[in-house]
């Protein structure tokens, strides 16, 4: 892909810390170039709901076309886990999460696209928690019944300096990339890891 195509965004917003690191990110991006774009929240995040209001508000004052000002929407999926969430519940609310992002990923875009070869966007961009997993999987599973699927990023906290995630460390062999924000970091990724300094 060339550096001047457009490109279809959607984020996933983790609550807390990680969507304040992906604000950040997606601060960053040229919106002229990355749209439309989606932000996938879990549902009862409203925090997450108005920091993506709050960036797209902010960039549409910048000067970009009017075509990528405010081209975003919103996608709720439950959440995987509640905090102290017993491992045996988590089971059930993980696997209905799953299948939400089955619907999002997979059959949403069959009745929007006039095209079966496209997926639901370009590219994905994660820094966890726990939920992006299913939307993962999803995503694996479209890929293994031969279905067109986004490119997956996985940028790690920077608040993980010594060890990789949780969510990381499931994902580290499913993503197409996978950025780790500390030097450190790489050995513990077996060397899949990719770092560009400080991101957030």
């Amino acid at each position: 892909r060339k550096d001047t195509d457009i490109c279809s965004l959607a984020v996933f917003l983790g609550s807390g810390g990680h969507t304040a690191e992906a604000s950040i990110l997606l601060s960053a991006l040229d919106f002229s170039r990355y749209c439309p774009r989606t932000y996938i929240v879990s549902e009862g995040d409203e925090l997450s709901n108005r920091r993506a209001m709050a960036l797209e508000s902010l960039h549409s004052k910048r000067n970009i076309p009017l075509d990528a000002r405010l081209n975003y929407k919103l996608m709720r999926i439950p959440r995987a886990r509640q905090v102290h969430q017993s491992s045996f519940s988590a089971s059930f609310t993980t696997f209905k999460c799953f299948l939400a992002c089955v619907h999002l990923v997979t059959i949403a875009p069959l009745f929007q696209n006039t095209t079966l070869r496209k997926p639901f966007v370009d590219l994905l961009i994660m820094n966890g928690p726990g939920t992006c997993v299913p939307l993962c999987a999803a995503i694996i599973l479209n890929r293994i019944i031969g279905l067109p699927t986004p490119r997956m990023v996985f940028v790690e906290s920077f608040a993980r300096v010594q060890s990789i995630s949780r969510s990381g460390r499931i994902l580290l062999h499913m993503v197409d990339r996978f950025i780790v924000q500390w030097p450190e970091q790489i050995a513990l990724t077996g060397g899949r890891g990719e770092y560009h300094g400080w991101l957030v």
